[in-house]
């Protein structure tokens, strides 16, 4: 009776073992079984998901059946699970998504800020990205700047724009408060690099004067000549006389509609940011200068001009009196040759 008790017994242990390395084999070779995919799926695992939450949705997604080898492999390894966007791709096994979510290899976004858009224009943006996660939806522009630690600062202009990189789950307060900082970077040291004879007090007033270069010309080669025609004039005391800053304040109002074109009312209305009205440097940017207008600025083009106006090919003629110049509307403008 003891020996066949002894027989059943080590049976059992050679059935329990060999059950124990099936199961193994079988759960190594799940480890490095590709995941069955069809093509490329995204997996979001938002803050604080679970291990179980994960493999159901990697079965909600086709990638895998939630079944006993997720569970072991979980109890083996216990997988640091960081918060993103995972992209599964069909040579993804389990092991290598694992060791890729621990090691937090998470799919990033850009965002472009475009040069010559307003704030608002690059708010919108920002709520407009659902991937972003909305602090500052409710905030006013002052609101704003005092999150930005800038309380004093007039919110216009304060934007660097570049592209931006961020993962799903940032909030579009991360992204300006970088754009922010890069756009304090770049006036700090364009206006430490300036020309010492810019008639410029203050980095606020370069960084106006940048907006008003950006919105004047798509043509980066002409960025600095026309830089150069607001020093010059800023430096004998004549009026700037720069369209966009007429167009801005008509947007800032919305109280009317706008077809393009600038009519002499418009010239002749005035208001702080009117360049045809007021003399010197309107009281804020009319958009976000780019890195190249804000360099422009600070070191203008050497040269005699004082006027330009566009050919209508996105560049302009510059002129160095007022007789050119006319000359230059009455072939461009008005058609006369």
């Amino acid at each position: 009776m003891i020996r066949k008790l002894f027989i059943l017994f080590v049976l059992c242990l050679i059935s329990v073992a060999v059950a124990g390395y099936l199961a193994w084999r079988e759960l190594e070779d799940f480890e490095q079984r590709p995941l069955s995919l069809d093509g490329d799926a995204v997996l979001w695992l938002a803050p604080g998901t679970s291990y179980p939450a994960m493999v159901r949705e990697l079965s909600r997604l086709g990638a895998t059946t939630d079944d006993w080898r997720w569970q072991w492999l979980g109890r083996l390894h216990n997988p640091m699970l960081k918060a993103g966007e995972y992209r599964l791709m069909p040579c993804d096994t389990p092991r290598s998504l694992l060791a890729r979510i621990a090691g937090s290899d998470v799919i990033h976004h850009r965002l472009t800020v475009v040069e010559g858009w307003t704030t608002a224009e690059m708010r919108q943006e920002l709520a407009s990205d659902s991937r972003l996660v909305q602090q500052t939806q409710d905030l006013s522009d002052e609101q704003l700047m005092q999150q930005l630690g800038c309380a004093d600062c007039f919110a216009e202009g304060r934007f660097l724009p570049e592209t931006y990189f961020f993962v799903r789950g940032d909030s579009d307060l991360d992204i300006l408060q970088r754009s922010f900082d890069a756009m304090q970077q770049a006036v700090d040291h364009a206006w430490q690099q300036r020309d010492p004879e810019l008639p410029l007090e203050h980095p606020d007033e370069l960084l106006v004067l940048a907006s008003l270069i950006e919105m004047e010309t798509t043509d980066a080669r002409e960025l600095g000549e026309v830089a150069g025609v607001f020093k010059r004039r800023l430096q004998v005391g004549m009026r700037l006389q720069t369209d966009p800053t007429v167009v801005y304040n008509i947007h800032q109002r919305q109280d009317e509609p706008f077809d393009g074109r600038i009519r002499r009312v418009h010239l002749q209305t005035d208001h702080p940011w009117n360049t045809y009205t007021r003399h010197g440097l309107p009281p804020t940017p009319i958009g976000l200068p780019g890195l190249a207008a804000i360099q422009a600025a600070a070191r203008p083009a050497d040269g005699d001009t004082f006027y330009f106006v566009a050919k209508g090919d996105g560049t302009h003629q510059f002129s160095r009196t007022l007789a050119e110049h006319n000359r230059a509307v009455d072939r461009y403008i008005r058609g006369r040759n």
